[in-house]
Order: structure tokens, then sequence, then C-alpha cells
């Protein structure tokens, strides 16, 4: 265990030292919360410009009731050719709306003089179907039909809560349920396909150099793998820890800016939540409230990270030996192809299962592969946001250790063969037949 730790040391000494180390373990967190807070930000930014539609209204009953907006301008024109022959400079499009338009809904056609957006779109066809249909309710002769509608209009707010033992509700957020189902996961499979891969490259490099037939003098080939698995793994905890300091140092920073801690202590200064008093009017959006109030769970905390951490642990270990059995057996990047497919497939299939695991956690597809080692790291971080019983989430770590052992052990073998082999691209066959050596 010694000189393990010992190669271990020179590994974590050998990477935490190079620049990209440093840019990515301070860059990383930045992007993350870029990509959550900018969108926001950004969907809160209106745009200045204005686009000058000219509509030509063969109805005569659609043009006098559409209004303008803060993108859009609407002007009305008698004839398509007069709209035409009117100065383009300013006017974005022209929107001709058809006689038939309230029995033939589609007879509408916008013409523009750039290329056209969603949102501009999206508009022109809300407020054309408004009018329409408030037309022909009108003509049911309906006494106070603005009164009516404003009235029966209805906005629904649900409320979901999750009953735990004893029969007490705790608020949920499907909404951060998903989105840390997707995001863990697919981080699962970057980290173990990068760190994996770091591994691999790091024993074909010191293999043509020469390196291994020095170093294997001293310590087993058994050893070495081990010793560099260990180091490599070190380092990307290291990192994780980091990452999660940071993310939480600058996260705090942000939602001060945003003014998120307000609200959190809007939310948590209400009563406690209680199945009796679920249909109470919420305070704020009851789905903004669940996620403030989820994210402040201590309890969700714990076993979103540590969930993650095992798993991102468990996962990179097993992989990595593959990664190196691989490396190994090589004498360049070039010949890795067709021997890192059948290890890089069960992450694929983890990624594809994951889908389904995020609508379905507790289905039979989502159970069986969160079971499988080899898919276990990526489909059960997908389900423990939602909640996973304590015996699924302990058979599937100890399957997943118990795999990792046996992988190791074999994975041990064939680097005990691939490092003094040179010259010659080994199959997957010849790689099996190396596992199975005793010595």
């Amino acid at each position: 265990m010694g000189k393990i730790a010992i190669i271990a040391g020179r590994e974590f000494n050998e990477h935490a030292r190079k620049k990209s180390f440093i840019f990515t373990t301070i860059l990383m967190p930045i992007a993350f919360l870029a990509i959550m807070f900018i969108p926001a930000l950004m969907m809160n930014v209106q745009s200045d410009a204005k686009h000058e539609i000219v509509v030509v209204d063969q109805s005569g009953k659609i043009a006098p009731n559409m209004y303008d907006t803060e993108a859009i301008t609407f002007t009305t024109s008698q004839t398509k050719e007069e709209a035409l022959a009117t100065d383009k400079s300013g006017i974005f499009g022209i929107l001709i709306i058809g006689e038939d338009v309230f029995t033939n809904p589609s007879n509408v056609q916008l013409l523009t003089y750039e290329s056209s957006t969603i949102s501009i779109e999206s508009e022109i066809v809300g407020q054309i179907s408004s009018i329409i249909e408030r037309e022909k309710l009108s003509g049911y002769n309906i006494t106070n039909l603005d009164e009516i509608l404003a009235s029966v209009q209805t906005s629904v707010s649900l409320k979901v809560a999750s009953l735990e033992e004893g029969g007490t509700a705790k608020e949920s957020s499907s909404m951060l349920n998903i989105a840390l189902a997707y995001i863990l996961s697919f981080l699962i499979y970057m980290f173990i396909f990068l760190y994996g891969n770091m591994v691999m490259q790091g024993v074909i490099e010191e293999k043509s150099n020469k390196v291994m037939e020095v170093m294997v003098s001293s310590v087993r080939p058994f050893e070495l793998m081990m010793g560099k698995i260990l180091g490599i793994a070190s380092v990307a905890v290291t990192q994780f820890v980091i990452w999660i300091v940071f993310i939480l140092l600058l996260g705090s920073a942000a939602m001060g800016i945003f003014g998120v801690n307000e609200m959190l202590a809007a939310t948590t200064a209400a009563a406690p939540l209680d199945p009796a008093t679920l249909t109470a009017a919420p305070a704020m959006d009851s789905d903004l409230a669940a996620l403030l109030t989820t994210i402040t769970d201590p309890a969700y905390i714990l076993r979103i990270l540590g969930g993650f951490l095992i798993y991102f642990v468990g996962g990179y270990l097993l992989y990595a030996a593959m990664f190196a059995a691989v490396g190994s057996a090589v004498d360049n990047v070039k010949d890795v192809s067709n021997l890192q497919l059948p290890i890089t497939l069960p992450l694929m299939i983890g990624l594809f299962v994951m889908i389904s695991a995020m609508q379905e956690p507790h289905g039979t597809l989502a159970f069986w592969f969160s079971m499988i080692p080899f898919t276990s790291p990526i489909v059960m971080m997908a389900r423990l946001p939602y909640g996973v019983p304590a015996w699924e989430f302990g058979l599937s770590v100890a399957l997943l250790v118990v795999t990792f052992v046996a992988i190791v052990l074999l994975a041990g073998k064939i680097y005990r063969v691939g490092v003094f082999m040179y010259g010659k691209k080994p199959t997957l066959k010849e790689l099996l037949k190396w596992a199975r050596y005793k010595y």
C-alpha cells in the first residue's frame, strides 16, 4: 500500500500543477453559474428594437382590434399593392389577412423584408386568434361578455408536497428535480469519460517513453495501475470539492444580487407545511417557493451531494481500471478506438436510460439500470433527486463496489501483460485471454 500511495502522490502532484487543472478549477464554477443566471437575466432585458408591420385586412374586422406592443407596431393599409409601394425603410413586413379569415383561419400571410422570429410570429398569431374568438362569441349576443370572460379566467397554481412517515408533508419541486437529474447525470458521464481518458493517456505516454520498464523494476504492474487510478481520482475529488465551495460562495453572492435572499426569507417565514393547510393561498409563486424550500433543505442537499460523490468516485474507479487496461495494451492513442468501444457503450446506454429515468424514476427500466454497475452511476443520479429507498441505494452501491474490485483484478492481469507488449494491436479477444492468465 505504501508504494501505491507514493505513485498516487506523484500522479496528484503532476496533474494538480498543470495550468489546465488550475484554469478549469477556477472557470468551471463561473461557467456553471453563468449558465444558471445569464438566461434569466437575458429574459428580463427588453429589446429596444421596433418592428413596423403593415396590415392589409381584407376582412375589415381584424386590423382595427390589433394593438401595438413593445416590439411591434401595426399600421393599416387598404391594399397589398399600396403596402408594397410604401417606403421599405423601417418596415419589417406586410401582414395580409384574407377576407374569409373567420371561416378559414389559415388565410393569413406575413411577408417580411428580413428574417422573421418566433416571438413576432407568436404575437401576431395570438392577437388574431383572440380577435376571431371574441368576434365569434359576440355573435351569440351575450351581454357583459368582457366581464364574464374576465371572471371565468382562472390561473391554477399547483402546490406539490410529498407525504413522509407520520403523515407530514414536505414541499418538493419537480422543476428542480428534473434539472438536477439531468445536470448531475451528465456531469457523472463527463467526469468518468474525462478522467478515465486521462488515466489511459497517462499509461500510453509512460509506456511509449519506456518509463514503465523502469518503474516495474520497483513495483508490481498492479500497484502501478492502482497508484495512477487513485492519484487521478484524488485530483478529481479535489477539483470537485473546490467547485462546490466556489459555487456555493458565488451562488450566495448571485442570489443576493438578484434578490433571491429576500424571496427566500419570505418563504421560510411562512408556517411549516402541513397537509391541512396546503390549500392556503401562497405568498409567492408556488413553483419558486417550492424550489427555494427544497434547495435549503439540508437533508436534500446531503443526499444529492453525497450520492454524487459516491457514484462519481465509484464510477470513475470502475471505468478507470478498464481505461488503464486498454492504455497498457496499445502503443499510441490511435489504436484505442476498437478497444474503447466496449467501455464507452455502457456509458452511452446509461445516458439514454437517464432520459427515461427522469420521467419515471421508479419505473422498471430505471430500477434495473440503476442496479447494473456499468450504468448505475449515471442512472441512479437521475433518480436520487426524486428520492430512492435506502435498500435500493445500498444495493446499487454494493454492486458497484463488488464489480469494481472484480474489474480491477481482471484489468490488473491485462495491465501486467500489456505494459510489456509493443508493436502489436491486440484484439478484444486477446485482452480477454490475458485476463484469464494465472500468475
